[in-house]
């Protein structure tokens, strides 16, 4: 019987959240962001026990949310026992303070969640700075407000990783912070930019994998290269820049970089924190924009990368489209195109074409 208890005792909990979206445009894909929300919610292991939709012509001054659908989120948070509830939508510092006292749960945003995942799964030192920079350039206008969240509500998804501690501090020994960490960023970048230039020198093109995240990127790298990098069925389950040459041919080698995956309505402390691992896609001369093509979204995600790309000043490369996944879609349309390469990179299906397809294109 102790030992029963012993593994009561021990077993984690898992934290319980309600979302919420609210949108203010017809056109907005809520499906895609509810559903995209909810990924997110389970990367961190959360369980995700309901979810609130509004559309709304404006946004409520107090609460962002209408009064009748936040009593019905109240109601959820009580019957379901939810331990937080997660806006799809920006929160203000005064808002989250607002839904707070009306909610008695803690109340985060989408881009409180996904700097969370990266505060959490960073794991070399640069990219845990990334992480940590971001987080509190994000914090530090709501943080009267998050530091009221963790004496209410401790410190859970949202208010976890590098940054957490930092957020106890005063507000000039945060920002004096940023500035120390940005500096360290700074060298950081140019002992990256050497490196890249070293690169450049080097007969070997450079071809950059990138595609929104979950895509099959990490999947599609050690397919290619016959390496062991963490690939798992989990948004942002790789966020540092890994490089591999590889062998494709005779006199046909190539460095092969891995990058971060994207999505949609990213933070723009994300952007900036993370600029120096993006920008390798801005530098290399071929990208592979690798598209899950199983998900039933992946039009919808497929624009957003397009996006982050052209938000990053890419243009005039070459990009082939990587396909992948169709081991899960038999009947995907794959009407042919000058640069569309269908694949399995589980599976290994569709490799030996797109090898030849990088060797056409450099």
């Amino acid at each position: 019987m102790s030992t029963n208890k012993k593994s009561v005792s021990t077993a984690q909990r898992k934290e319980k959240a309600v979302l919420v979206l609210v949108s203010f445009e017809n056109k907005q894909d809520t499906k895609m962001q509810i559903d995209e929300l909810k990924s997110l919610a389970q990367a961190t292991n959360l369980e995700v026990v309901g979810t609130v939709m509004q559309n709304k012509d404006k946004p409520d001054p107090a609460f962002l949310i209408g009064a009748g659908k936040l009593g019905e989120v109240k109601e959820l948070v009580n019957d379901e026992n939810a331990d937080l509830v997660i806006f799809d939508n920006e929160l203000t510092g005064s808002k989250i303070k607002n839904l707070e006292e009306q909610l008695n749960v803690r109340v985060i945003d989408r881009s409180m969640l996904i700097l969370d995942i990266f505060a959490r799964r960073a794991k070399t030192n640069e990219g845990k700075m990334q992480a940590e920079l971001a987080q509190l350039k994000y914090a530090l206008p709501r943080l009267s407000s998050l530091q009221g969240t963790q004496g209410r509500f401790g410190a859970g998804v949202g208010m976890r990783g590098p940054g957490e501690t930092k957020l106890e501090l005063r507000r000039r020994v945060i920002e004096k912070d940023i500035k120390d960490k940005e500096k360290q960023l700074e060298k950081l970048n140019k002992n990256r930019e050497l490196a890249r230039n070293k690169r450049n020198n080097s007969p070997k093109k450079q071809v950059a994998i990138v595609g929104y995240t979950n895509s099959g990127k990490s999947t599609l790298m050690n397919t290619i290269t016959k390496a062991d990098i963490l690939a798992k069925n989990m948004l942002f389950a790789t966020l540092d820049t890994t490089t591999r040459s590889v062998y494709l041919a005779p006199k046909k080698e190539i460095l092969l970089v891995d990058t971060v995956g994207f999505v949609s309505k990213l933070p723009h402390e994300f952007i900036e924190a993370f600029s120096a691992t993006l920008e390798e896609a801005v530098y290399a001369d071929v990208i592979l924009h690798v598209i899950d093509a199983s998900n039933p979204l992946y039009k919808e995600q497929e624009q957003v990368a397009k996006k982050v790309l052209k938000d990053l000043g890419v243009k005039n490369k070459p990009i082939i489209k990587v396909y992948n996944k169709i081991d899960k879609v038999p009947n995907f349309d794959k009407t042919p195109a000058k640069n569309n390469v269908y694949v399995s990179a589980l599976n290994n299906e569709g490799i030996d074409e797109l090898k030849e397809k990088i060797i056409k294109v450099i």
